[in-house]
């Protein structure tokens, strides 16, 4: 099993996804969302699973700072912005083969460790 997570370092929720993995002694490959932005194509893997709405992290400071509380964008405007700015995702985003969550979900992926 290899799991890839997307997230920051300065993130509280994708230091316990990362921790819980490790614990567990499964592979993981951490993105760095302030180093690289996930692809268009991944999210939406994760927008056609849960919605565009799940993806944006709506009380953190850089969506207030954009001043995007208003904002009325069509699904793909979402993807783009968010790919152009990843601080504006929830985290951790998760993946592992076609298993997907967003946030912390730690009973989710105990139910993946198991067969």
């Amino acid at each position: 099993m290899e799991v890839q997570i997307f997230g920051i370092k300065k993130s509280s929720d994708t230091r316990k996804a990362l921790r819980f993995f490790s614990e567990r002694r499964i592979k993981t490959h951490f993105v760095d969302l302030n180093e690289r932005a996930a692809s268009l194509g991944e999210l939406r893997r994760f927008a056609q699973k849960f919605g565009v709405g799940a993806l944006i992290d709506s009380s953190s400071v850089v969506f207030q700072d954009l001043g995007l509380r208003h904002a009325r964008m069509s699904d793909d405007s979402w993807l783009s912005k968010l790919a152009e700015e990843p601080l504006l995702l929830k985290m951790p985003l998760v993946r592992s083969g076609s298993q997907l969550t967003i946030g912390l979900h730690e009973s989710t992926w105990k139910s993946w460790l198991t067969p």
